[in-house]
């Protein structure tokens, strides 16, 4: 197969090319460049590819300035504007456009599935329904799946690299209490659900969380069990406050998630819950 992603340079893009890469399959990127350059040349690439995948995007946990609020917007919604609209000019339409969305676009309290979920109000929840509307579009040409990500748990990046030094050091603790939702996935199982995906032919809203309900609190306490370290110092909201600002209530906020579309469609999760996760990711 003939792959085209954007944002490959990041820890998701990195792994999906490592793993395409293993199968033979083509890969080709997108990089600004391409976004800031002629619809037609990108649409010339479209044209090569069996499947798109779009994930780029300006990081969510920052300060969020009125410049960085924009460019979250910019680089999600602006950027799938235009892949959308060269696959509209391709002349060779791809079979599969895998877009990213995130599982923000869910309010805390209940469990949200797929088709039982109550969206949240605000800022993230509103950047991933606009981003996801501007996927959808693409429907008129191709089979869309939008993956909606939880917190992604690898070994080389991502969250939990951030989170290792302070829990090494028995510094750890809960967020605010800890009660908020934190849905979560092994890399590795991401990995296999996008390759089950595209496999099948699947399209529609995906979860990609792991099958275990999950909060901060519990989460907080597995990762300090698996490193053996003590996890007493919980972290004041006013203290992310200081930090991030407005973009703190990416940390202070969270959802409970199941993936009840990849469980349905038959999909098995090789890292179910938090201590088979941690068992092969902090080994």
């Amino acid at each position: 197969m003939n792959i085209l992603i954007s944002g490959a340079s990041g820890l998701v893009g990195t792994h999906l090319t490592q793993m395409f890469g293993k199968q033979d399959d083509n890969v080709v990127f997108l990089g600004r460049d391409d976004f800031e350059g002629s619809q037609q040349e990108m649409a010339d690439k479209v044209e090569k590819a069996d499947v798109v995948i779009h994930l780029a995007g300006a990081p969510i946990v920052a300060r969020w300035t009125a410049a960085h609020k924009k460019a979250i917007l910019n680089s999600r919604i602006n950027t799938t504007y235009l892949l959308v609209h060269a696959m509209e000019l391709a002349k060779r339409k791809p079979l599969m456009f895998i877009s990213t969305s995130a599982v923000g676009i869910y309010a805390d309290g209940a469990v949200n599935t797929e088709k039982d979920a109550q969206l949240a109000e605000g800022f993230l929840s509103e950047v991933c329904q606009r981003w996801e509307a501007e996927a959808l579009a693409a429907r008129s040409v191709t089979k869309v799946a939008i993956f909606r990500f939880g917190v992604i748990l690898a070994r080389d990046g991502g969250a939990l690299q951030q989170m290792l030094p302070p829990f090494k050091l028995g510094l750890g603790g809960p967020i605010t209490g800890g009660k908020q939702g934190f849905s979560w996935i092994h890399i590795d199982d991401l990995m296999r659900a996008y390759r089950f995906v595209i496999e099948r032919k699947l399209d529609g809203i995906f979860n990609l969380t792991a099958p275990q309900i999950t909060d901060n609190a519990l989460f907080t306490k597995e990762l300090a069990a698996a490193l053996n370290r003590p996890a007493v110092m919980p972290i004041p909201a006013f203290g992310l406050r200081l930090a991030y600002g407005e973009g703190a209530v990416s940390l202070t906020t969270g959802q409970k998630v199941l993936p009840e579309r990849l469980l349905n469609e038959g999909f098995e999760f090789r890292y179910p819950d938090l201590k088979k996760a941690f068992g092969e990711l902090l080994t």
